[in-house]
C-alpha cells in the first residue's frame, strides 16, 4: 500500500505555528502507514539511518523480527539495522481554533519491546508567540507526567500565531526522517535539526561545547558518578538542547519534559533520536532570533532563576575531612591572615557524629554552635551539609531524633508495598531515604532544619547525594525481577542497571514509581529545601546547592559540576559544564576548584584558582586523604596565594556587575556565563573558528568580559585565542586589542589570565575587600569601554544583597554616559556613590569632563582627570556621583558653557543689553538652567602694568581694557586700580584692589594683623603668581602645586558702586558664607546666588538674615583646607557656579581679602580666628538649659514656670524675659504687670538660677520723661541725617508703643504699626560717646530696676518696620536706596531701605569720619555687641554672656548668636545642625536655635526630638513666640518631661567637658561645634555629612531629625567608638550604620583615644560645680588616651593670656598606655583614672 501524505490544508494549519513551522506535520506524516508488509528500505543517506536495534546484539535476523532494514557497513557507528519506511500510526484528526488535536491509531507491525499503545493522543498548541508544546500519550489510560512546580498545563487560552512563513523557510524540527515508537515502556522520535551547531543535553562531561553528531549516544538519568570525562550519565537530567541555525544568529530550543531514564542520539544528517522508557512524550520547542532568546523562552517556561545573595557571589572554601573544627579555623585563620578576598566556609560530612544528618561531632566539631558566630564576626559566612540519607541507628548518647520522628511521620520512600521503609546504604551505613515528594516528609524536613538551625547557627544548605544515591544496588533486600528494576530496554547508562547506587524501581513515592521519579529526586528535595530556608531564614534569601538537578531547580537553587579530579581535563570540562548549566537555567554554577580528587600541583592550582575567580560559584573543595589545596596552603609567596588574590581581587571588584547579571537572569532569563557564540553570533560561521568556540577556551561574562584561561597542557604558556568581531580591551591594562574577527596567539604567564572587555559595555565596580560585606560598604566605580562609535551602555543592579522581596535599584547607563536610575524600594545605608570612573579608548587628552544632573551642570577638576595618552585611558578620581540619580556625562566641546561669568546678573538680561555692555550672547537649552546666556568675553577686565615682586609681595596698578563700554552708566567705571598683595604669615595672606586716586570707604573692623610681614619665602607655605591676560592672582599651595584662587578669569569689574570679581575653585566642595539659611553644610554649586545684607528676616531658602559674613571655607582634592574672607560690608551677593568657580559682587568699598592656608580645616578656623578675634569664652553657667517666650502675661507666669522646672527636676540654669517685660516695649522701663519680676529674678538668683532680659537698639522718641531718649538727645548719640540733606535723627518704628494707646492686635500688621507704634531712634554705637550712654543706661536699670547676669540685644540689624523713615521717604539721591545693581535680596525690588534705615543716613566712625548707612548697614549689629558687652561685665563685676541676632566677621569676640526666628517644623532641626557649623567656622562658638522653634505651634514628638538636640546645642535654650501653646519641657506631660530631664542630665554631667572645649575656643581658636571632617578630612564620606556633628574631636551626636524616625542612618568614621549610653566599643568603623533610636533616646558616641571631663549633673550649674569631678577615658586601638580639663570660678573677668584674670586650672590629661588593667598617671594631675571599660556616671574621683 502507499504512504498517505498530508493535504496542503494540514500543512497550512502547522505553519500557523510560528517559529516551528514543521514540527508536528512532519511528526503527523511519519505516523501515517498502511498495514505491515516487506520492510520497505529506501535509498536514504547514511547519516539519516534511524537506529531500529539500540541496544547490543544486533543481527538480520532479529532486525528483520522488528520489520526492519539491515544494510551492514565497515562503519561500526552507523546503524546496521535501521527504521523502515512501514513503521508508524494511522492519524484520525480533530482540528481546533487554538490548538491542533489528533488520534493516531498504531498499524499493525512487529513490536521493539512489547506492550505497544495503540492509540495515541497528539495536541500541538502555541503557547506564547515564540513557543509551541506538543505532547503524545495514550489516548485512553492516564501516564505518568513530571509534576513539575512551575510549569503550567495546556493553557485554555493558548497563543494562535497571525503570521504564515514562506515555504522557503528552514525546517527546524522535521520529524520525517523515522516513525514514532510509543510502547509502554519504549518511546522513540526522531527529528532532523536545522544545524549541526548543537549544544546541551546533561547532566555529562563533553568534552566540547557544541555537540559532535558523530553518532553520540548520550543517557540521562540521575547518577552518584565520578565526571571524568566519559559518556555516561551524571548528577542532573536535562533533556534539553538549543540548536544554532547559521550565522544570522536564529536558534531554536528542544525541551522534552520527560525524568524517565533515557538516551538521546545525536547522528550526522543532522538530527536527534530520543529514546525514554517511560512517562509522555511532552516536547517544547522554543524559537528566537538569537541563542540568548532561547534560553531567555526556556527559563521562562521552567522559572527564572534565583538571584543568590550576594555574599554568595564571593569566594568560598570546603574540604571533605578537616578532622577536627580546629582545622578548619587554621584554613579561615590563614587564608585570612594572607588577606585572601574570601566570605565562605564549609564543613562536609566529617562535621557529623557518625556521618548523621543533623548531628555534630561532640569532640572533634564540639564547638560548632559558635562557629557560624565567628565566621560573622568578619564578615563570613558558613555553610554545612546535609544529605538525604538517614541513618537508622542510635546516637552516641541515646535515640536519633531525625529519624524517630520521621518514622512517626512517614517520611521515606518504601518498598513495592507501599508500607515498608526501603532501607539502602550510604555515608552513615543502613539507612532510609525522605520521601520529598510527601507532604509529611516536607514537613519533616522543614522541623528538622529549623531545630538544627536553632542548634548549629548557618546561612544556607549544601545538599548532597541526591541523584539519589545508595551504595547498594535498590536495597539491602536487593530488587524485585519485575519490569520496572529490569525493563525491556534499558538506555546506555553507567552499569547498564537501573537501580545501580540507588534504589529499587518498584520503590514508591508520593509522586509515583521511584521508575518514573528517580531523576526527580533532588529537584523534590531542593523544593522541600527552599520551603525550609523560607521558614529558617524568613525574608532572608540564603540559598541551597544541590548535586542532583532537573529542569526548573535553578529557579531555587545553584549546582557544583560534582567529584571531579586535579587534572587539566577538568578545568577545560569546567567550562563547558557551566556554559551548559546556563542553557539549562542555572546560571549559579562551577566546579570544585583545584579538583576534588587527588593531590593537585601549584601550577594547576594556580591556573584553576585564576579561572575559578570567574566561576559564578567560585569554591575550592576537596576530598578526604589528599593535602590541603587551599591558596594559604600554598605558602605566603607562592605563585597560588599571588595569582588567587590577584584574580579574586578582580571578582570582587566586578561582582556588582556579576550580582546584575544574576539579576537579569532573575527577571529575564539571561545567562550569567555566557558562551561566545551568544554574543559573536554575526561572525562568519568558519567551521574551525566555531569549533574552537565551542571547545570553550574562551567564555564571556555577558556582553562584556571574555575569559580566556590557560590550561590545555601543563607548562603551557601561550593559548591560541579568538578574538570575535568586536573592539576589545585589555582589562588588566586598559590597552586596546588590536585585532579582530581572528585567531592569535595570546601569551599567558603562570600568573596571568587572558581578561578582555568589549568595547560599547559598562561594568560597574566597586572597592574590593576581603569580604563581600566590607566591599558592600565601599564607593563604587565605571568602567567604560567604548565602541567603534566611541558609545557604551551597561546598567547597574543593586539592594541590600540579602532579602528575599528584592528592593530593586536598577541604574541603566547608555549611549555614552547617560546614567539612568530606573526605580527602586531600597536605599543603600551606606550611601554609596560612584567614586571613580575608567573609560578605555578615549583617543584625545579632554580639557575637561563635566557631569549634568537634574540640569545642573558639575565640573570635574583637573585633579581628578588623569590621562593615559599611550593606552587612551582616561581615570576619573575622588568623584562622588550618587546612585539614585541621573547624570550626563560630557567633555571638550559641551564645556566651554561652565567657563562662563555672567555679564548680565539682574533679572532682565536680554541680546540687546547683553550686547550693549560689549559681551557675548548665546542662548542655551533650558534644561540646564543657570548657565548665563550674557557672559564675558575672554579679554574682558584689567591688564596689569609694571609688575614687581617684593619680599613682602607685591604693589602695582593694573589698567581696564577700555574697549569695552561701561556696562552701568549710574555706575562710574574706575580705570586704574592698585592691586597690594602682602605676605602676613608663612600660613595667610592679604591681597587688596583699591582705588589709588580718591579714597574709598574701607571697613573700620580692625583685625589682628602681624607687625611685619612674613619676608622668608622658604617659611611660606603659598606662592602667588600674577596672571596679565586678563589680570587676575593665582595662589598655590606648595606642598601640593594646587591653586587655591585663580581670578584670572573674565569679567573683573570696579566701579563705584558695583565691583566685581571671580576665581576658581581647587573643588566642589565649598562651606561657609552667611547669615542664610543653608540646606546643606556644603555649598550647591549649581549656579547659586547669596545675597548678604544684615536683615530682620526669617530663616528661609536663598533669604538674606541678620549676619553677614564673607568667609568661606574650601577643601581641595588633597584633602587641604584654606580660608577667605571679604572684609567687605557692603550689600552683596556671592554666586557659585560648577566651573568650580566663585563670583563676588558687592555695591561699593574696596575689594580687601584676606587668606589662610590652614592645612587641616580645623586649622583654617584658628588661623581664622587669630585675625578676627578669638570666640568669647562664656560664664560657666551659661552653658546651662535656658528658657524664654516671647508673650509671658506677667511675672507670675515666669514664677510658676520655674517651680514648675524645679518641680519635675529638670536641669535648667536661665530665665529670659522678652520684650513683653518691658513697659510698651520700650527699654528700661519695666511693665506694670511685671513689677514684681525684680523679687522673683532675686529669688531665682538666690537658688544659684540666672536671668537675662532683652534689650534692643531702637529708643522711643515720643515719651516725655523717658531719660535714655532725653539723654541720648542731648548727647547726640542717634543716627542723622547729614548736614546738606536735613540735619535731622532719622525716625523708624520698631516695637515701642505711642504712650496711653490701647492696641487693637485683631488689625493687619502694616496698620498696627501706623497707628500704634512711635518713633524711634536709633543709636550709632560706632562713636565713643554712644558707648557710654548706653552703659549708662544699662547700669541704671541694673542698679535701680532689677539685676541681671546677661543680655539679649535683638532687632539690630538694625531693623525698622518701615522703610527707611517713618514717612517712608528717604532724603538724598536715591541711587543709594536703589543702586545701579540691586545683589539678590530678599525684597531687592523694594530697595535696600526695605525694614530698615534709609541708606543716605549718617553714621561716624571711631576716628570722626562720617560715613553713609549705605556702607555700615551690615555693621550696625557688630558696633552693638561691644558696647553692650564692656556694659554688662562692668555693671555686674562678672563675665555673664551677651546674645546677639545681628553679627559680622569678629562679633564673637563678645558675644554668641542664636540662629533667629525659625519655625516649628521638622527641617529647621537638621538645618540648625548646619548653621551651628557654620558658626563655628565664623568664629562664633557660642550658637544654638530656638528649641522647638520660635513660630507656630510646636508638635509633640517634633519638640521631644528638638530637645535631645538642643541639648547639644552650645547656647541650649527653648524660645516660642506670642500666640502659641507653651513648649518648655514642663509643659507637655512626665514622659516628655522625663525625656528631657534624661538628656539635659547628659548635658550637665559633660559640661567641664563642653566648657573646656568654649575656652579652648577662646585661646586657641579651635571649634566647639565640630564638623566631622574636621577631624576626619581624609575621609571624603565626611565632607557630605551634616546631619551628625561633634563636641570638639571626642564626642559624635546623631540625632533623629525626622518624623516617626526610630532608627538613624548614622556614619562612624574609621576609628574606634563607643556607645555612650552602654560604655561599649562599636563593632564598625568607617562605615554607615543603623542606629536604633527610640522616642527617648539620641545616639551619643564617644571617641577611642580620648579623655573627657565629666561632673555629676544636678538641677543647675551652682550645684552640680560643688559635686567630684570625673573622667571618661575612651581607649583606642593601642590602650592610650588623651584630653584636657579647664576650670576656674565659671564667671571672672579677664584675660586668660595673661595675668588679669583669678586663678583657674588648665592640664593635660593623658593616659599613655593601659597594660594589665593599670594606667600610668605620672603625666597627669588627677589622683585617678577609670578606664572606659565599665564607666558609670556615679563613678567619680
Amino acid at each position: 500500500m502507499g504512504k498517505r501524505k498530508f493535504s496542503g490544508l494540514e500543512i497550512t494549519l502547522m505553519v500557523m505555528f510560528i517559529m516551528v513551522l514543521v514540527v508536528a506535520v512532519a511528526l503527523i506524516a511519519v505516523l501515517a502507514t498502511g498495514e505491515l508488509v516487506t520492510p520497505e528500505c529506501p535509498n536514504i543517506l547514511l547519516a539519516e539511518r534511524v537506529d531500529c536495534f539500540p541496544e547490543a546484539g544486533a543481527s538480520e535476523e532479529r532486525c528483520f523480527e522488528r520489520g526492519c532494514c539491515w544494510s551492514p557497513l565497515g562503519l561500526s557507528n552507523v546503524p546496521w539495522c535501521f527504521f523502515s519506511s512501514n513503521h508508524g500510526y494511522t492519524v484520525v484528526r480533530k482540528s481546533q481554533p487554538s490548538r491542533l488535536e489528533a488520534w493516531l491509531e498504531r498499524k499493525e507491525a512487529p513490536s521493539m519491546f512489547g506492550a505497544d499503545i495503540l492509540e495515541l493522543s497528539f495536541t500541538a498548541e502555541m503557547q506564547t508567540e515564540n513557543r509551541l508544546r506538543f505532547k503524545i500519550t495514550d489516548a485512553k489510560q492516564t501516564r505518568f507526567e513530571v509534576p513539575h512546580e512551575h510549569v503550567q498545563s495546556q493553557s485554555t487560552h493558548p497563543y494562535v500565531s497571525p503570521l504564515f512563513y514562506p515555504p522557503s523557510l528552514v525546517l527546524r524540527f522535521d520529524t520525517s526522517m523515522g516513525p514514532l515508537v510509543f510502547a509502554d515502556q519504549y518511546l522513540q522520535l526522531s527529528a532532523k535539526l536545522a544545524s549541526d551547531n548543537i549544544y546541551g543535553l546533561g547532566e555529562h562531561v563533553h568534552q566540547s561545547f557544541r555537540h559532535s553528531v558523530d553518532w553520540k549516544t548520550w543517557p540521562i538519568f540521575t547518577r552518584d558518578a565520578f565526571p571524568n570525562g566519559g559518556t555516561h550519565n551524571l548528577y542532573g537530567h536535562y533533556p534539553y538542547f538549543t540548536c544554532l541555525e547559521d550565522e544570522s544568529g536564529k536558534s531554536f530550543g528542544v525541551f522534552l519534559m520527560n525524568s524517565n531514564a533515557m538516551d538521546v542520539t545525536l547522528q550526522p544528517a543532522p538530527a536527534v533520536t530520543y529514546r525514554t522508557i517511560g512517562g509522555v512524550l511532552d516536547f517544547y520547542i522554543m524559537l528566537g532570533d538569537t541563542p540568548e532568546a532561547i534560553v531567555q523562552e526556556f527559563t521562562m517556561l521552567v522559572g527564572r532563576p534565583t538571584i543568590p545573595p550576594y555574599w554568595s557571589l564571593g569566594f568560598q572554601l570546603s574540604r571533605w575531612d578537616y578532622g577536627s573544627l580546629e582545622e578548619v579555623k587554621k584554613t579561615v585563620e590563614r587564608n585570612r591572615a594572607i588577606g585572601l578576598p574570601y566570605d565562605v566556609q564549609y564543613t562536609d560530612i566529617d562535621y557529623m557524629e557518625n556521618k548523621k544528618d543533623f548531628t555534630y561531632d561532640m569532640m572533634n566539631f564540639k564547638d560548632l554552635p559558635q562557629f557560624a558566630d565567628y565566621m560573622h564576626e568578619h564578615g563570613q559566612k558558613y555553610i554545612p551539609i546535609l544529605d538525604p540519607a538517614i541513618s537508622t541507628k542510635k546516637l552516641i548518647s541515646g535515640p536519633y531524633g531525625p529519624y524517630d520522628r520521621g518514622n512517626r511521620m512517614k517520611a521515606w520512600i518504601t518498598e513495592s508495598d507501599g508500607k515498608t521503609p526501603l532501607v539502602g546504604e550510604v555515608w552513615p551505613g543502613e539507612t532510609v531515604f525522605p520521601d520529598y515528594t510527601n507532604q509529611a516528609c516536607i514537613d519533616w524536613w522543614i522541623d528538622e532544619i529549623s531545630m538544627f538551625h536553632k542548634e548549629v547557627k548557618h546561612d544556607a544548605i549544601w545538599i548532597d547525594m541526591n541523584e539519589v544515591a545508595s551504595f547498594v544496588r535498590g536495597s539491602n533486600k536487593g530488587c524485585a525481577d519485575n519490569t520496572l528494576n529490569y525493563p525491556p530496554f534499558t538506555p546506555n547508562i553507567l552499569d547498564k542497571v537501573l537501580y545501580s547506587k540507588t534504589l529499587c524501581m518498584d520503590a514508591k513515592q508520593a509522586w509515583g514509581n521511584h521508575y518514573d521519579v528517580h531523576s526527580l529526586y533532588g529537584y523534590s528535595m531542593v523544593l522541600a529545601t527552599d520551603k525550609a530556608v523560607r521558614q529558617v531564614f524568613g525574608g532572608n534569601r540564603s540559598f541551597i546547592l544541590t548535586r542532583s538537578s532537573f529542569p526548573g531547580v535553578g529557579k531555587y537553587s545553584g549546582h557544583w559540576l560534582g567529584d571531579n579530579a586535579a587534572n587539566w581535563n577538568d578545568i577545560k570540562f569546567s567550562i563547558t559544564g557551566m556554559l551548559e548549566f546556563n542553557l539549562f537555567g542555572v546560571p549559579y554554577i562551577g566546579a570544585d576548584i583545584c579538583g576534588f580528587f587527588d593531590n593537585t600541583t601549584e601550577e594547576l592550582c594556580s591556573r584553576w584558582m585564576q579561572v575559578g575567580a570567574f566561576y559564578p560559584f567560585s569554591r575550592n573543595h576537596n576530598a578526604q586523604g589528599y593535602k590541603a589545596q587551599d591558596p594559604a596552603a600554598f605558602g605566603v609567596n607562592s605563585t597560588v596565594v599571588k595569582t588567587s588574590k590577584h584574580y579574586l581581587e578582580i571578582r570582587y571588584t566586578l561582582l556588582p556587575y556579576l550580582y546584575t547579571l544574576f539579576y537579569k537572569a532573575h527577571v529575564s532569563g539571561d545567562t550569567v556565563v555566557r558562551p561566545v557564540m551568544h554574543e559573536a553570533r554575526l561572525d562568519t560561521l568558519d567551521l574551525d573558528v566555531w569549533f574552537f568556540l565551542y571547545i570553550i577556551d574562551l567564555f564571556t561574562l555577558p556582553s562584556s568580559v571574555s575569559v580566556i584561561p590557560c590550561f590545555p597542557l601543563q607548562g603551557v604558556d601561550t593559548v591560541k585565542a579568538y578574538i570575535p568581531d568586536a573592539v576589545w580591551y585589555n582589562y588588566e591594562t586598559g590597552e586596546r586589542i588590536k585585532e579582530r574577527k581572528v585567531h592569535v596567539d595570546m601569551y599567558l604567564p603562570a600568573d596571568k589570565l587572558g581578561l578582555h572587555i568589549r568595547g560599547g559595555a559598562i561594568l560597574p565596580t566597586q572597592r574590593p575587600a576581603v569580604t563581600t560585606t566590607n566591599s558592600r560598604r565601599s564607593p563604587m566605580g565605571l568602567i567604560i569601554a567604548l565602541d567603534d562609535n566611541n558609545q557604551a551602555s551597561g546598567e547597574l543592579f543593586w539592594d541590600d544583597g540579602d532579602s528575599r522581596g528584592i528592593l530593586v535599584y536598577l541604574l541603566q547607563i547608555k549611549e555614552v554616559f547617560f546614567f539612568s536610575f530606573m526605580h527602586s524600594g531600597y536605599v543603600d545605608p551606606n550611601d554609596l556613590v560612584f567614586e571613580n570612573i575608567t573609560i578605555l579608548g578615549v583617543s584625545t587628552l579632554p580639557t575637561n569632563v563635566t557631569f549634568t544632573e537634574g540640569g545642573v551642570v558639575s565640573i570635574v577638576p583637573e585633579s581628578s582627570i588623569q590621562y593615559d595618552i599611550v593606552k587612551k585611558v582616561l581615570y576619573l578620581r575622588g568623584l562622588h556621583l550618587q546612585l539614585r540619580k541621573n547624570y550626563v556625562v560630557t567633555w571638550d566641546e559641551s564645556l566651554s558653557i561652565l567657563q562662563r561669568f555672567n555679564c548680565h546678573p539682574e533679572d532682565d538680561a536680554k541680546e540687546t543689553l547683553c550686547l550693549a555692555r560689549g559681551c557675548l550672547w548665546e542662548v542655551r537649552p533650558s534644561d540646564v538652567p543657570g548657565i548665563p546666556w550674557c557672559y564675558y568675553p575672554s579679554d574682558y577686565g584689567y591688564a596689569p602694568v609694571s609688575v614687581l615682586e617684593t619680599p613682602s609681595g607685591w604693589s602695582f596698578d593694573i589698567l581696564r581694557n577700555n574697549k569695552y563700554p561701561s556696562p552701568r552708566t549710574l555706575s562710574r567705571d574706575i580705570s586704574t586700580l592698585r592691586v597690594e598683595i602682602t605676605y602676613l604669615t608663612e600660613h595667610s595672606l592679604r591681597f587688596k584692589i583699591f582705588d589709588p586716586v580718591e579714597k574709598r570707604y574701607e571697613v573700620p573692623v580692625p583685625l589682628n594683623l602681624p607687625s611685619s610681614p612674613e619676608t622668608d619665602e622658604a617659611k611660606r607655605t603659598y606662592e602667588v603668581r600674577v596672571v596679565h591676560e586678563p589680570f587676575g592672582i593665582r595662589v598655590v599651595r606648595k606642598a601640593t602645586g594646587t591653586i587655591i584662587w585663580d581670578s584670572s578669569v573674565p569679567g573683573f569689574t570696579f566701579s563705584d558702586q558695583f565691583i566685581q570679581i571671580s576665581t576658581r575653585l581647587p573643588s566642589k566642595y565649598i562651606y561657609g558664607f552667611g547669615e542664610t539659611e543653608h540646606s546643606s553644610f556644603k555649598h550647591d554649586l549649581n549656579w547659586r546666588t547669596w545675597g548678604m545684607f544684615t536683615k530682620d528676616q526669617p530663616p528661609g531658602n536663598e533669604l538674606n538674615c541678620y549676619g553677614v559674613h564673607p568667609f568661606y571655607m574650601g577643601l581641595e582634592t588633597t584633602a587641604h583646607a584654606h580660608g577667605v574672607l571679604l572684609l567687605n560690608s557692603n550689600a552683596m551677593d556671592v554666586t557659585l557656579q560648577p566651573t568650580p568657580a566663585i563670583t563676588y559682587r558687592t555695591i561699593g568699598g574696596i575689594l580687601d581679602f584676606y587668606m589662610v592656608m590652614g592645612p587641616t580645616p580645623e586649622l583654617v578656623v584658628q588661623e581664622y580666628t587669630a585675625m578676627i578675634g578669638r570666640p568669647v569664652l562664656p560664664a560657666y553657667w551659661s552653658l546651662g538649659f535656658q528658657l524664654c517666650r516671647y508673650g509671658y502675661k506677667n511675672d507670675q507666669e515666669i514664677a510658676d514656670l520655674y517651680k514648675e522646672m524645679i518641680a519635675n527636676n529638670i536641669p535648667y540654669d536661665v530665665q529670659y524675659a522678652d520684650i513683653d517685660y518691658m513697659e510698651r516695649q520700650v527699654d528700661f522701663k519695666l511693665n506694670p504687670a511685671f513689677k514684681g519680676l525684680p523679687k522673683v529674678v532675686q529669688d531665682m538668683r538666690k537658688e544659684g538660677m540666672r536671668f537675662i532680659f532683652i534689650l534692643d537698639p531702637a529708643i522711643s522718641g515720643n515719651e516725655t520723661g523717658y531719660p535714655a531718649y532725653e539723654r541720648g538727645i542731648n548727647e547726640n548719640v542717634f543716627i542723622r541725617w547729614p548736614a546738606e540733606i536735613g540735619d535731622g535723627i532719622v525716625f523708624g518704628k520698631v516695637w515701642p508703643d505711642y504712650p496711653n494707646v490701647i492696641v487693637n492686635e485683631s488689625l493687619d500688621w502694616d496698620t498696627q504699626v501706623e497707628y500704634y507704634r512711635a518713633y524711634t531712634a536709633f543709636p550709632d554705637f560706632f562713636q565713643s560717646r554712644t558707648a557710654v550712654w548706653w552703659h549708662r543706661e544699662i547700669a541704671d536699670f541694673y542698679a535701680n530696676v532689677m539685676e541681671f547676669d546677661g543680655l539679649w540685644i535683638d532687632m539690630n540689624e538694625p531693623a525698622s518696620f518701615v522703610h527707611g523713615t517713618v514717612w517712608e521717604k528717604c532724603l538724598g539721591p536715591s541711587v543709594y536706596d536703589h543702586p545701579p545693581y540691586m545683589p539678590r535680596l530678599e525684597s531687592k525690588e523694594q530697595g535696600l531701605n526695605h525694614k530698615t534705615l534709609c541708606m543716605n543716613s549718617q553714621q561716624v566712625l571711631p576716628d570722626g569720619t562720617a560715613v553713609k548707612h549705605y556702607d555700615v548697614h551690615n555693621l550696625y549689629g557688630w558696633s552693638h555687641t561691644k558696647p553692650t558687652y564692656d556694659a554688662l561685665q562692668q555693671v555686674t563685676g562678672k563675665r555673664g554672656i551677651v546674645v546677639t541676632r545681628s553679627t559680622y566677621p569678629s562679633s564673637g569676640q563678645w558675644a554668641g548668636h542664636w540662629l533667629g526666628d525659625n519655625s516649628a517644623s521638622w527641617d529647621q532641626l537638621y538645618k540648625s545642625i548646619i548653621g551651628m557649623m557654620e558658626f563655628s567656622l565664623f568664629g562664633i562658638s557660642y550658637t544654638g536655635a530656638d528649641i522647638c522653634g520660635f513660630f507656630n505651634k510646636a508638635e509633640f514628638e517634633m519638640c521631644l526630638r528638638w530637645m535631645q538636640l538642643g541639648a547639644f546645642y552650645p547656647y541650649s535654650r527653648n524660645h516660642n513666640g506670642k500666640g502659641n501653646p507653651r513648649q518648655d519641657p514642663s509643659a507637655w506631660n512626665i514622659t516628655f518631661a522625663e525625656a528631657s530631664r534624661d538628656v539635659l542630665n547628659i548635658r550637665y554631667t559633660l559640661l567641664p567637658y563642653l566648657y573646656t572645649l568654649m575656652y579652648e575656643a577662646h585661646t586657641l581658636g579651635s571649634t566647639v561645634v565640630r564638623p566631622l571632617l574636621h577631624e576626619f578630612v581624609n575621609d571624603r564620606v565626611t565632607w557630605d555629612i551634616d546631619k551628625q556633628f561633634l563636641w570638639g574631636p571626642a564626642l559624635l551626636i546623631t540625632p533623629a531629625l525626622g518624623e516617626g524616625v526610630t532608627e538613624v542612618y548614622g556614619y562612624l568614621p574609621d576609628t574606634r567608638w563607643y556607645d555612650y549610653h552602654t560604655a561599649k566599643a562599636m563593632d564598625v568603623r568607617g562605615q554607615f550604620v543603623n542606629m536604633h533610636t527610640p522616642l527617648n533616646h539620641i545616639n551619643l558616641h564617644v571617641r577611642g583615644g580620648h579623655i573627657l571631663p565629666w561632673q555629676k549633673p544636678e538641677n543647675n550649674t551652682y550645684y552640680s560645680r560643688s559635686n567630684p569631678l570625673g573622667l571618661i577615658v575612651a581607649l583606642d586601638d593601642s590602650g592610650k588616651a588623651e584630653g584636657s580639663l579647664f576650670w576656674d570660678d565659671g564667671e571672672g573677668i579677664g584675660e586668660f593670656f595673661s595675668s588679669s584674670v583669678g586663678p583657674y586650672l588648665y592640664v593635660a590629661l593623658l593616659v599613655p598606655v593601659l597594660k594589665l588593667g593599670q594606667i600610668d598617671c605620672s603625666q597627669t594631675s588627677v589622683a585617678s583614672l577609670h578606664p572606659w571599660l565599665s564607666w558609670l556616671p556615679d563613678n567619680t574621683m
